[in-house]
Parts: structure tokens; sequence; C-alpha cells
């Protein structure tokens, strides 16, 4: 919820403080950025500290620091508190969602990291309330304070979440730099370039949807108000709920290439007509808007399964942290260029560049291997790490989703 209530307070944070749409874009570019350092750190952290420690780190962090955004007066300020939400938001994906693949088996993983990507989408319901409700009647201050709440959470964490069996049970002591070496390396480059496809698509459209939604017609955009636009992202962030929840149960039963693809290429056709819906079809922007939602998050879930199971126990969160996250880090380019295309050409026409990073998405995740009901315990580094049972057969770039990293294929 912390970093998407930034998104909602954008058209008071302009007005009140004369930004153009590149400037107010630059703050969210530089949460991306700190986000995609945070998460590849934690990854690397949670190898060596465990998975729990990390997720309790990291939330405390973005929680204080969206509080602290209340506290802004200019540009530079609001940039260094959402940098501080960035780097615990990036963190806490990178634990939690290797967390949650090494607990669950392997016939039910991508719809375990489905449900756990949903609650994005609760997150962003929930910011949308709060910002028809506090927004109109208290201003963006009060607004950011309430992104506090969610260090009550760790209090939870600490008390009732257990480490994963296969963490605490791995003896392999891997080089710092295993990732980025062979045969590992292959998918460390591909994972990055496709998490770098998508999230510029998802952060070029959602960073500007609530914008897109809320301006004028003559400028581009939709002309709502902001409880009006409120409704309207709910709609959308109902889609996503469902999305998320429907792509776990299709990566599970079909694969998670095949399932990806699908919402990828679904995305990509949706997008121009959703920036296009104002001037032509304005009557269809309600009912767009789940679809949008369901296509343009739910692949999102793959990210959560299909990294774990490309990694051996002992580097799972830094090859998972850094690829999902260097790709943040490199998609955080997005709100920039699309608000200065916005400045230029309008909301609704920029956001069609997103397309086709949507487009090349759906080719990319077929160069990566099926990694479909892999066990996460039989993935092993090369020989030569310290640690590693002579008989276990290592990860070669081939294998992934064959025995015997595949029971039950």
């Amino acid at each position: 919820m912390d970093v998407l209530l930034y998104v909602f307070a954008l058209a008071t944070l302009r007005s009140e403080f004369g930004w153009t749409n590149a400037q107010a874009g630059l703050a969210a570019s530089a949460t991306l950025l700190a986000s995609a350092a945070g998460g590849v750190a934690a990854g690397f952290v949670s190898d060596r500290i465990g998975r729990k420690r990390t997720l309790i780190y990291t939330i405390l962090l973005y929680s204080l620091a969206s509080a602290g955004t209340a506290t802004s007066r200019g540009l530079g300020e609001l940039i260094f508190w959402r940098a501080l939400v960035g780097l615990g938001l990036g963190g806490e994906w990178s634990a939690g969602a290797t967390l949650v693949a090494e607990w669950w088996p392997a016939q039910h993983r991508a719809k375990a990291a489905s449900f756990m990507q949903s609650g994005w989408a609760l997150g962003y319901m929930a910011a949308a309330g709060l910002t028809a409700l506090v927004l109109p009647r208290f201003g963006w201050r009060a607004l950011f304070l309430a992104g506090v709440l969610p260090a009550l959470l760790t209090l939870y964490v600490r008390r009732q979440v257990e480490e994963p069996l296969v963490w605490r049970e791995q003896r392999e002591r891997a080089p710092w730099n295993a990732i980025f070496r062979p045969p590992l390396l292959r998918f460390t480059l591909l994972a990055t370039t496709l998490a770098t496809s998508v999230l510029f698509a998802y952060w070029g459209l959602f960073t500007w949807l609530p914008g897109f939604l809320s301006l004028p017609a003559g400028e581009g955009g939709a002309g709502m108000t902001v409880v009006r636009t409120s409704g309207f992202v709910f709609a959308v962030q109902a889609g996503a709920f469902a999305g998320y929840l429907c792509f776990g149960v299709l990566a599970d039963r079909f694969g998670r290439r095949p399932a990806f693809a699908f919402y990828v290429l679904a995305a990509a056709v949706l997008v121009p007509l959703y920036g296009m819906a104002p001037r032509h079809w304005p009557e269809l922007l309600f009912w767009m808007g789940p679809f949008i939602g369901f296509f343009g998050t739910g692949f999102f879930s793959l990210f959560g399964a299909m990294l774990a199971e490309l990694y051996p126990t002992a580097v799972r969160g830094a090859g998972q942290g850094f690829a999902y996250n260097f790709g943040r880090g490199l998609s955080a380019l997005a709100p920039v260029v699309v608000g200065a295309l916005a400045d230029r050409h309008g909301v609704g026409a920029a956001l069609a560049i997103n397309s086709g990073f949507f487009l090349a998405a759906a080719a990319l995740v077929f160069l990566l291997p099926e990694t479909k009901s892999t066990d996460l315990a039989a993935i092993h580094g090369p020989a030569e790490w310290p640690g590693r049972k002579a008989d276990s057969p290592a990860r070669s770039e081939g294998d992934a989703g064959t025995a015997p990293h595949s029971a039950g294929l």
C-alpha cells in the first residue's frame, strides 16, 4: 500500500508544488531505483541471515519511510523519503517471495506465489479507498502518515513465521558472484531482461493510470473526479486480484511460460485501446478496467515461482532478488519517459508505448526453461561449492523442468 499512496497523491502534489509531469515522475523513478537496490541487497542478505529476519527489517523500513514522506517540503525531500520506501519495498519482495516459494510444495507453488502477489491488488484498493477518504478532507500529508500501519505486520511475522526447511537444511556455500557465473549466468541474464520488459510496461502504465483518469479530457485524460478515479481503480484492481489468483492455477496446470505469454499478449492488445477510450469509447472505460488489471498485472506471479525454481537454495535469494529488482531499477525510466511523452502528446497516447514491452516479454519467456513441478531441494550448485554432496547433480543451463529437479513430471 505504501508505494501506491504517492501514485494517488500525484495530481495533488503536482498542483501544490507546480511540478511538470516529468518532475512528478522523477520521484516515482527514485522509488523504483531504490527498490532495485534494496531488492538486490536483501536477496543476498536473506541467503545469509534468513528470509524471515530480512522480511521483518524491510517491512519496518518502508513503513516508517512512508510516514516520513509526510514531512516533505519540496521535491528533494520527497525523493529522499520515497527512496527509503523503495529500499524497503524491494527488499520485502525479495525476502517474501523466496520464503513463500520455499515453503510450498511444487504442485502448488505458483498458486501460493499468486496468492502472495495478490496482496498488491488488495493494497492498491486499500490505498485508493484511503485516498478517497483522507486526501479531500485532510490533505496529502495525513495520507502518507497512514503508511506506517504495515509495520504492525512484523509482530505477526516474528511470532508465527518460521524459516523454510529447505533453507535451514542446506549446507552449500556459494561464492557471492555465483549467479553471474556459469551455469547460472544465462538464467540471470534472461530473467533480468524479462523482468525489465514487463516492469517497464507495468510502471509506465500504472504510475500514470490514476492521473490519466483524473486529467481533463482536453489534456488527453478521462476527466474524472478524485472519488470517481478511486472507484475506477477499484475496478481495475479487482480484476488484478482475480488475475493473480487465476495465473497461479494456470501456471501450475499448464506451465509457467504459456500462462505468462497468454497474459502479456492480452495486455499488449488492451493497453492502447484503453488509452484511446476517453476520446472514442468513453462508456467502455469502466468495463475495460478489470481486464486491464487482470492481464496487466496477474502475470507478476510468475516471478515468485519461476525465479525460485531456477536457482539453488544457497543463492536463491540472490538470484531471485537480482533478476527481478535489477529489472525494476531499469524500469525506473518508465514514469519519466511516459511523463515526458504525456507532456507532448497527452497521457492516453503515451500509455501505448507499454504495449511494445509486453510483446517483447511474450517472446523472452520462452528463452527460459519450463520449471513447472521443480523440487527446490533437488537443485544443487556446481561441484566446487563447499558443502555440496558429492552425489548430488548440479543445475545446468538446460535441465530446468526435468528430472531430478522436477519430480512429478
